[in-house]
């Protein structure tokens, strides 16, 4: 599992794991359908996240199909700031994934702790997903639901994207409303079709809320959330004080006409990013 060579990570794939292959150390963290532990597999004490799901849960909610899209799509995908979804198997009542495990844990945790973050770290953060996603794109992924509580961190500080919940393979225009209110395209709020443009939407929000401590269109109720959202109600407080160059990066993002939002590639061109980046993609 810890392999270099494209036969082993082939063999990877084929092997048939199940629990005996696993000693399961302590909770990770709680979804709302299952729990995530840290286990080392037995032969080659190589530390991975085991992701346990229910298969109650899923007979439940009807996610038979998002579930198979997403293990398809994250096991595809080989790129230093994508959490790798490295094998699955079941028993009778749950589904096991077999994922890289990010020892900083949530970047959602790290934003709380410290209200919010510097520009350099949230430069090197946003400049990492830009780089994932332009990936993802090239491989019609799009991604969707970008949100610090899908952000994990390496033991490097290095940002990896961890949920696929609800990205899609497609070269075609998609319908389907969903990700997070707060982070939410004005055309998926006003449910018309929408295509790739969506994730850099998102970035414009994550970069807001790296630097502010909260995503820019929060509101009391969820209708005034869609109000603002569908308006580009974009104002910039007085403190934290933020840089004009990191202003201007969110307002040329955070654009309602989604064909005129700021480029993956013109995002890296950025002054704001190539000033203050990490080129390594390391955030301490």
């Amino acid at each position: 599992m810890n392999s270099g060579s494209q036969e082993q990570e082939a063999d990877n794939n084929k092997r048939q794991w199940s629990l005996q292959d696993f000693e399961i150390g302590k909770p990770l963290g709680k979804g709302k359908f299952g729990r995530v532990y840290l286990a080392r597999e037995v032969k080659s004490k190589y530390i991975v996240a085991l992701k346990v799901i229910f298969k109650e849960q899923i007979e439940k909610y009807r996610i038979h199909h998002q579930l198979k899209r997403e293990m398809e799509i994250q096991t595809s995908l080989r790129h230093p700031n994508i959490l790798r979804l490295y094998g699955w198997f079941h028993d009778d009542e749950r589904i096991f994934l077999i994922l890289e495990y990010a020892f900083g844990g949530e970047l959602y945790k790290e934003l709380k702790k410290k209200g919010h973050l510097s520009e350099k770290q949230a430069a090197t953060y946003i400049a990492s997903l830009t780089n994932a996603l332009a990936y993802c794109h090239k491989k019609d992924v799009i991604h969707r639901d970008i949100k610090p509580e899908n952000l994990l961190l390496d033991h490097e500080g290095r940002l990896k994207i961890a949920d696929f919940g609800w990205s899609v393979q497609s070269r075609s225009k998609r319908h389907t409303m969903c990700g997070t209110l707060d982070y939410l395209a004005p055309e998926m709020v006003e449910s018309k079709a929408h295509d790739y443009a969506v994730d850099n939407w998102t970035l414009g929000i994550l970069c807001y809320e790296f630097l502010y401590g909260a995503p820019p269109f929060e509101a009391e109720s969820q209708k005034d959330t869609f109000k603002r959202i569908v308006k580009v109600d974009l104002t910039f407080p007085s403190k934290p004080p933020v840089s004009a160059d990191a202003k201007d990066l969110i307002s040329r993002l955070l654009v309602k006409d989604s064909s005129k939002r700021l480029s993956l590639q013109k995002i890296t061109e950025h002054p704001w990013i190539i000033k203050n980046a990490d080129p390594m993609g390391i955030s301490k």
